[in-house]
């Protein structure tokens, strides 16, 4: 239909019409180029930061069996966190089903190294190519997802302190402002308080603003403490699955510090490389985790390796499975 007529501020009205599907797909084609490229240059930090010679060398002192185990407690992590991905789609009302919702989750781990992990937002693509959901009504599933694996680390590190003596004590402050922040983050009022503010000063980007007023809304949905239980305990034992990893290394490498202050460290330095912003926590995460390491008195021999070994079973083994995801993601149908 065609739409006539005329604007006092902007003249005649012209019938907008939808760009052709061509030009959609070289969009499409654009922005997945342009996350790739990002990916790219998270790969390349990850090369440079990442000791390749002491990981090739500590790997092959590693039994089939002792990767395996690990590989697969990281393999736990990804399917317990892909299933509190669910949780919160159905909690939103997303009419996609298990098979597809786990299927996003993964496969936007093939992004994960973009800094600050912004690719992974193409699952807000794939959402709304099979929905037509707006993103900004499927964007809080980002805000509570990334707010739940917080306070899951959150839970970890205190609890790791509270276990244990030494070094780890530090993580504590750590583990109070991750709960913090992910407690703030998910609050409604607040978030909507704060688009109205940003608008007021900036007296622009109404459309954003109005967008993220409509997204906090939405956020009411997560606040049940059912929903807020099962989703904790989905990350906690995800995020427990793979500090349990980081402990039996250390065990294999013959450094035996306690699976309590395994946990925290590797939680500690997770949560410190993701600060940092850097694509995959590259830099961030090594160096907490060897500093760490050495104040238990672990010397530099294992820590490096091991601190290579288990960021190639868990970083890099993510972007695996993501890459492995992806194109089925890509494939679904409409």
């Amino acid at each position: 239909m065609t739409m006539t007529g005329s604007d006092p501020l902007s003249g005649p009205l012209v019938a907008q019409t939808p760009a052709p599907p061509t030009a959609r797909r070289w969009r499409d084609y654009a922005l997945l180029a342009g996350l790739f490229a990002l990916v790219l240059a998270g790969l390349a930090g990850l090369a440079a930061a990442t000791g390749w010679e002491e990981t090739l060398a500590q790997i092959a002192k590693l039994t089939w069996a002792q990767i395996g185990l690990l590989l697969a407690l990281s393999l736990a992590n990804y399917g317990f966190r892909g299933l509190r991905w669910h949780l919160f789609a159905r909690r939103l009302g997303v009419p996609t089903s298990a098979l597809r919702n786990v299927t996003h989750f993964l496969g936007g781990f093939a992004m994960s190294v973009t800094p600050g992990r912004v690719g992974e937002l193409v699952r807000m693509r794939w959402l709304r190519r099979e929905t037509g959901w707006p993103v900004e009504r499927t964007a809080p599933l980002v805000l509570v997802d990334r707010a739940s694996d917080l306070a899951a680390m959150a839970v970890l590190m205190a609890g790791g302190v509270a276990l244990s003596t030494g070094g780890t004590s530090g993580a504590l402050p750590v583990a109070v402002l991750a709960l913090a922040v992910a407690w703030i983050a998910t609050r409604p009022t607040l978030l909507h308080g704060a688009a109205g503010i940003g608008y007021r000063v900036t007296g622009r980007f109404a459309r954003l603003f109005a967008r993220l007023r409509g997204a906090a809304r939405s956020l009411g949905r997560f606040t049940s403490p059912a929903v807020l239980l099962g989703a904790g305990v989905l990350g906690v034992i995800g995020w427990a699955a793979e500090g349990y990893a980081f402990h039996l290394l250390l065990g294999f490498m013959g450094a035996e510090i306690g699976l309590a202050k395994s946990i925290a460290i590797f939680t500690f330095a997770t949560l410190a490389g993701g600060l940092t912003g850097a694509p995959g926590g590259v830099g961030g995460a090594e160096a907490a985790m060897v500093a760490l390491l050495a104040l238990e008195g672990v010397p530099l021999d294992i820590s490096i390796p091991a601190t290579a070994v288990i960021r190639l079973t868990t970083l890099w083994f993510a972007l695996l499975i993501g890459l492995i995801a992806f194109p089925l993601a890509e494939r679904m149908p409409k």
